[in-house]
């Protein structure tokens, strides 16, 4: 146990936090069980051990943070670490990466039962199963899902502002005065690009000429180690699951025709329906359907985005698609909090009621002018007008 809190220590002195994701403030900290779910690579660590500096560091014994990946627990189990802790004075345990724990909902409900003081916040893979892990931990734990930065969390970074978050029907009823406000302050496209290029993952400020390199990492943990521990997926169907998000990145947007996909990659129909939808829950491609709600496991997706405009340019680099670009950057950050759905007239449904369109600055609402709250959200304008929206305003959304 000596090693782990020596550990622990060395990455409390050297976290910094002058920038905090905005989703520290939106997590009900005083809950006896907290999970924090999100793909690889989102700056789940980075979290839990600035919000431990923050809030310890003048009581720092009765915090401990510990990664369930490491060597230590090949042979020590969590609950006796738990029950050491606690007899010490430990009241907070914070444990990272427990899908890499055997058997880790189990022992998670049995320390929540038997040590009441003790409060647990657990961080793990997006695949990570809560309602149908073999202790079923959802009327224990509040569960909060985190993906990469928003443009305005980008913005914040980068410039050391205080841009605010804005609601969808503050941004559709209030655009104009919201864009004026932000664009007093900075020129949003002297940064846009390089979000949509490097900026998604809050590591892009570490070496960064090997960004894209890192990202490339990411995805071949997740293909290589997530899902074949959590989904069961044949380590020899990764290659075509690396060939997929090949075909998927050079699309504009990606409509798939699962036959064709299938006899291209190799698989059959039911399989490739299946591994859509894990590559969908790993946050590595966004399918939308035409609903929102209610998705099957072997439902036909109607378009599919790469998850996020990161990943395209890993893929492709200055050959990404312009179009295919600004469709994933709007998707990515409407779809964390509001569900988005395939729109035969428009582009997406969002939230059940908004129609968008997507498009350059030139976009008109030819395609949509019947249709009520019916929007265009365009590139390449620091200002809209009545409902042509700019585009990058959607990324203040979180």
């Amino acid at each position: 146990m000596d090693q782990l809190i020596e550990k622990y220590r060395k990455k409390i002195a050297i976290t910094q936090t002058r920038f905090v994701r905005s989703i520290m403030f939106e997590i009900n900290w005083n809950a006896r069980l907290i999970g924090i779910k999100g793909a690889r690579g989102v700056g789940k660590t980075t979290l839990l051990l600035q919000y431990i500096k923050l809030h310890f560091m003048s009581d720092i014994q009765s915090a401990l943070y510990v990664s369930l990946d490491n060597i230590w627990f090949s042979d020590h189990k969590l609950v006796d670490l738990v029950d050491s802790f606690v007899k010490k004075g430990g009241k907070y345990l914070f444990l990272d990466e427990v899908h890499k724990y055997p058997n880790w909902s189990v022992e998670l409900k049995n320390i929540y039962d038997d040590y009441p003081e003790l409060k647990l916040v657990f961080t793990g893979s997006s695949l990570l199963e809560i309602l149908n892990a073999r202790a079923d931990l959802s009327r224990r734990a509040v569960v909060y899902s985190m993906q990469g930065l928003s443009f305005r969390e980008y913005l914040n970074m980068q410039t050391g502002s205080d841009f605010k978050i804005h609601a969808l029907s503050g941004i559709l009823d209030h655009h104009d005065t919201i864009s004026k406000e932000i664009v007093s302050e900075i020129k949003p496209f002297q940064y846009f690009s390089g979000y949509l290029q490097s900026g998604y993952y809050p590591f892009f400020k570490e070496e960064t000429d090997l960004y894209h390199s890192r990202i490339e990492e990411v995805v071949n943990m997740i293909l290589e180690i997530e899902l074949p521990l959590l989904r069961g997926v044949d380590i020899t169907y990764v290659n075509k699951l690396k060939q997929l998000l090949l075909v998927v990145s050079e699309s504009a947007p990606f409509i798939p025709n699962i036959t064709k996909l299938s006899e291209k990659i190799g698989i059959n129909r039911q399989t490739m329906l299946t591994y859509l939808y894990y590559l969908n829950e790993a946050h590595l491609i966004s399918s939308i359907y035409k609903d929102a709600h209610g998705i099957s496991l072997l439902q036909k997706p109607d378009k599919i985005f790469l998850e996020n405009t990161n990943l395209m340019y890993t893929f492709r680099g200055i050959n990404s698609d312009l179009g295919n670009v600004r469709e994933t950057f709007f998707v990515n950050q409407l779809r964390y909090k509001y569900p988005i759905a395939f729109s035969v007239q428009g582009d997406f449904l969002v939230d059940e009621k908004y129609t968008f369109e997507i498009g350059g600055k030139r976009k008109n609402k030819r395609q949509i002018q019947h249709i009520s709250n019916a929007f265009i959200a365009a590139d390449d304008i620091e200002y809209g007008f009545d409902h042509k929206i700019p585009l990058w305003l959607f990324g203040f959304l979180y």
